[in-house]
């Protein structure tokens, strides 16, 4: 108390505020016997980038949030390495290594090909500064281009970091890092941990609380107040809360957002819902007063949230990414907005009278426009989406060369998918969703099975659907055919009974001896062409036609 007393008097500062230096903290080197982290769960390409680091003179650690699940015995799903070699010095390292970002600059090191490639991040330690000294732009990355281009420490009026690649040493990267929990290191070599904040401490606790005043951190960089939610949200269920000082900010630092990219808050949306943790998430805004205002499409996916159809969505992501299995936003974004899109659907069929496909796409439209915007509204997430749902009414067909081509398509899956979780929730029925989950694991015979029977079920509906046309015979003019009895339809045998003896409209009349048609009701008969007798074998006799030269 008489220390903060003094540095308040002097003019110090904590970190995260203006004038004076701030406190950086006290290096605690923590061995393994007292954090014991389990090397086995330690991803071996990121203990080789840090080898590699430290073999060439360089100090590195693994750090962030990996040595945050490392001490909770969890294992991390990336692992990020900070080091005070520079970019340039990092990528001249390894063979598949890439400088990216310009707002923090950061090296991609990539291990492995295709499917089975994993990326290491490498930062470099970045130095405290006072943000009160910092280049001031007016706009942001996006408006601003050109003046930032020759910065490397720049915020804007509200006092967002928009450049921060002052290199420094590991005490000053250590307190420009957001929670406590996230700001400590661990070297896989000696197995040490390096904490400046008491995350150590605070982990135990399972406090997450965020290092300065939060306040001011949240103005440097507003995504924090997400991040915030984020962790929340993936370490309740270990009992982890937002202290009191870090929470209160929160609700009114909201409007801080409005200033943040809309591509950058459309990831950020995305990582709250894809990350396995979409149930708590939602749960940890309503907590938080937190529902409404982070990012209009966020806002719908939790209104919508306790619905059948989109908690069944949640709750299969979230499973998903439980079981290592990929998830694709374009699903999701799919089931959040499906009620939109079915409600425009109906009501373009039933008030306009459009046809089904055209009022399909004309709905699918107007979502777009309204839910989504521009931002990868237009690209490939789009069209992903809208293929989803261009399936649904796909589905019902099940007869022809349709499902055969439907299995063929690159979103079927996806496709499937949302059908199985409308069946789930009763919007459609279960049988559907069973016939196609038997028809993509089928072989042919069993296939062709499948649709004899779609066939025999569609022949089934028709006929309760469609009424039997009837034949209402004429009056005779002798009177006959009148009368009560004779004006009860006579019911009239379908064509695919004429094998049986039925008769189709142009068989309703029976021929007489000489061949033409006699109406039942005794009036002038058609008149039908002959066919041409074959003369009889052995010569002409009496029962031979004459031949039509003749």
């Amino acid at each position: 108390m008489i220390k903060k007393f003094i540095d308040k008097l002097l003019g110090k500062s904590t970190p995260g505020t203006s004038g004076g230096k701030p406190h950086f903290g006290k290096r605690e080197e923590v061995p393994a016997t007292v954090h014991g982290i389990n090397p086995e769960l330690v991803d071996r390409r990121a203990a080789e980038v840090v080898a590699t680091l430290k073999q060439a003179g360089y100090e590195a650690y693994i750090v962030g949030g990996a040595v945050r699940d490392l001490l909770l015995g969890l294992r991390p799903k990336d692992f990020d390495v900070a080091t005070n070699a520079t970019p340039e010095q990092v990528k001249g390292l390894f063979r598949r290594a890439f400088i990216i970002g310009k707002r923090f600059r950061i090296v991609h090191v990539v291990h492995g090909r295709g499917r089975e490639h994993e990326v290491i991040e490498v930062s470099t330690f970045r130095a405290y500064l006072d943000n009160a000294a910092a280049g001031q732009v007016a706009g942001n990355e996006k408006t601003s281009k050109q003046q930032l281009s020759g910065m490397q420490h720049a915020v804007d009026a509200s006092g967002r970091v928009l450049r921060d690649n002052v290199w420094g040493p590991q005490d000053e990267d250590a307190t420009r890092r957001d929670f406590t929990v996230n700001a400590m290191y661990y070297d896989p070599v000696s197995q040490i941990v390096v904490d400046y904040h008491k995350g150590i401490q605070d982990a135990k606790k399972k406090t997450l609380r965020m290092i300065g005043d939060p306040a001011t951190r949240y103005r440097e960089d507003p995504v924090r107040i997400i991040r915030a939610v984020r962790f929340a949200a993936k370490l309740s269920a270990l009992g982890f809360t937002i202290e009191a000082k870090t929470a209160a900010p929160l609700v009114q630092s909201q409007t801080l957002l409005a200033d943040v990219p809309q591509s950058r808050m459309f990831d950020e949306m995305l990582k709250l819902l894809q990350t396995g943790h979409a149930i708590a998430t939602v749960a940890q805004l309503k907590k938080l007063g937190m529902s409404k205002g982070i990012y209009p499409l966020l806002d719908v996916a939790v209104e919508r949230a306790e619905t059948p159809f989109v908690s069944a969505a949640l709750a299969d992501t979230d499973r998903r990414v439980g079981e290592g299995k990929p998830v694709a936003p374009s699903f999701l974004l799919a089931c959040v907005l499906w009620e939109d899109v079915r409600n425009g659907w109906d009501a373009r069929m039933t008030n306009q009278r459009q046809h089904a496909l055209p009022a399909l796409q004309e709905a699918i439209d107007e979502v777009f426009d309204k839910r989504i915007g521009d931002v990868s509204g237009r690209g490939k997430l789009a069209a992903d989406m809208r293929e989803i749902w261009v399936m649904q009414p796909r589905f019902e067909k099940r007869v022809g060369s349709t499902p055969f081509g439907m299995v063929m398509q690159p979103r079927f899956r996806a496709g499937f998918d949302f059908l199985r979780l409308r069946a789930d929730v009763g919007e459609i029925g279960e049988a559907l969703a069973e016939w196609w989950q038997d028809f993509q694991a089928a072989d042919d015979d069993r296939r062709e099975d499948l649709m004899d029977q779609a066939r025999e079920e569609q022949k089934a509906r028709q006929r309760v659907s469609q009424p039997t046309a009837r034949r209402v015979p004429k009056a005779s003019p002798d009177g006959e055919g009148q009368g009560p009895a004779a004006s009860q339809p006579k019911p009239r045998a379908p064509r695919a009974a004429a094998a049986d003896g039925g008769q189709d409209d142009a068989d309703d009349f029976a021929p007489d001896q000489g061949g033409d048609a006699i109406p039942p009701d005794g009036s002038a008969p058609k008149k039908r062409r002959r066919r041409r007798r074959k003369p009889t074998g052995g010569g002409g006799g009496e029962g031979s036609s004459t031949p039509a030269s003749e």
